[in-house]
């Protein structure tokens, strides 16, 4: 873990936020944190008076593959380098409700700050507090924005590593152009192929003697039906079979 004798001197502009933990008391929430970071996409990690990171303890057995370079590359750095040196987003679970407090108030949601965030001209820090304690008053007053996650009135607090986890998933759009999931529009089926399973539902519709003043309705229906599922070409293709054999059936007996 290096210190911030020199590469904070050199920080530039650039998205996405680094990653900061105050005074954290338990290594695995820095390891779980980590992975995180690894999750969606984000690599650079800041402590201010971290716990010992014994790489055969806790934080790394909780890290999972941020063991291999997230974690070891972590900088610790001074809360006074972190407030001077970036714009810091101080996160939270309780704000003010108003404006008679500037404290924890205005505030935005993480859901904000991935739309807000890709137009600062200034190094960003996301800034994560103690366990028990959060961030205290006097951190919030160096702080430059507070995000806070919408959760229960009735419970509100989020432990530290999972704050950080649902922030930084909802902050993905900054650091992941894909992900291990398909894109939809990749394999919907063909327009053709819908098509034609729209056209088999109208042959199935007669021959049925389904009232023919409602079949305008019911195809409608369908299309809207069909259009939220976007289909892929082998579900739009086994229910074109069905439907040929349910018309068929009628003229079989």
């Amino acid at each position: 873990m290096s210190d911030d004798s020199s590469e904070t001197d050199g920080i530039t502009s650039r998205t996405p936020p680094a990653v900061a933990v105050v005074d954290a008391q338990s290594p695995g929430n820095v390891g779980t944190i980590a992975r995180a970071m690894k999750n969606f996409g984000f690599t650079d990690l800041l402590l201010v008076d971290p716990p010992d990171l014994d790489p055969d303890g806790e934080a790394y057995g909780f890290a999972g593959h941020a063991r291999e370079d997230v974690l070891p590359n972590a900088e610790e750095i001074g809360f006074d380098r972190l407030a001077q040196a970036y714009h810091t987003i101080g996160c939270t679970a309780v704000t003010n409700e108003d404006d008679r407090s500037h404290m924890r108030f205005p505030y935005s949601t993480p859901a904000d700050l991935a739309e807000r965030l890709p137009t600062v001209e200034a190094p960003t820090a996301l800034v994560f507090g103690r366990e028990r304690v959060g961030l205290t008053n006097e951190e919030l007053a160096r702080i430059d924005e507070i995000c806070s996650i919408p959760a229960s009135a009735d419970y509100p607090v989020l432990n530290l590593g999972q704050a950080a986890t649902v922030t930084l998933y909802e902050l993905r759009s900054l650091t992941l152009e894909e992900t291990q999931l398909p894109d939809v529009e990749r394999v919907r089926a063909p327009e053709g192929t819908v098509d034609r399973l729209y056209d088999q539902w109208a042959a199935l519709l007669e021959e049925i003697n389904h009232p023919e003043e409602k079949r305008d309705k019911t195809m409608r229906m369908l299309r809207r039906v069909y259009g939220r599922a976007d289909l892929t070409e082998r579900e739009a293709n086994t229910l074109l079979g069905l439907l040929r054999r349910a018309t068929e059936r009628p003229a079989e007996d």
